[in-house]
């Protein structure tokens, strides 16, 4: 074998190692053993972080009226599902849900919502003599303090008159409180009540009850 023929040999020699060598690297990396028949693995899928969840937006929080400013954020009274029923028990849920607008009222000076309910202040003897006190006290920087009322019983026999209403004796009690002036001083003084009587007279009409009056009994 002559020296050119020597070194040809040792070439392909390496060349061979190196292509052996490079299989196997490949075999390796597909999941196979060497010199076997493994079957390639599957790359774990990768896992993104969780998309981190909105923050709630923070609710308003009510703050009832002192001796500083008016209230804020005073949720408006949702009607019970019972109260919208032309039954005995839904007068008696909707009559107190209006007295629970009548404080809303109070509160914030705003009447559309009970007024929405009430047959025109001209005819409710109670609308006649509040709503003006109310818008009073809640214009010009003035506001109310307190004097909210709370219903302690209510009764009906449910009877519809000629008229096609119905009458609801309320058992209530108006709390102390205080009218103040757009400087905070106080205008006026609400002392607490005994138990009051009030009759409310109501009618139901396309499928929602109105209150035609509201009068203070023994008044």
């Amino acid at each position: 074998m002559t020296a050119r023929n020597s070194v040809h040999m040792r070439l392909c020699v390496l060349a061979a190692a190196a292509i052996t060598a490079g299989a196997l690297a490949l075999s390796a990396c597909a999941g196979g053993a060497p010199g076997g028949s493994g079957t390639p693995s599957t790359p774990a899928p990768s896992q993104s972080a969780p998309a981190p969840s909105p923050s709630p937006t923070p609710s308003a929080v009510y703050k009832p009226a002192d001796a500083k400013g008016k209230a804020q954020n005073v949720p408006l009274p949702v009607m019970p599902e019972a109260a919208k029923a032309e039954t005995k028990e839904g007068l008696e849920a909707f009559a107190k849900y209006w007295y629970a607008l009548m404080n809303y009222a109070y509160e914030t000076g705003n009447l559309e919502p009970i007024r929405a309910l009430s047959a025109p202040a001209s005819s409710c003897a109670m609308c006649d003599k509040i709503f003006p006190a109310v818008e009073k006290w809640n214009s010009e920087g003035r506001w109310v303090e307190g004097a909210s009322i709370e219903v302690h019983a209510l009764q009906t026999k449910f009877t519809k008159t000629n008229a096609g209403e119905y009458q609801v004796a309320v058992q209530s009690q108006q709390r102390a409180g205080t009218l103040r002036n757009a400087d905070s001083t106080v205008g006026q003084t609400v002392q607490e009540t005994s138990m009051l009587g009030d009759l409310l007279v109501a009618k139901f009409i396309s499928g929602g009850w109105l209150v035609t009056n509201v009068d203070r009994l023994g008044g």
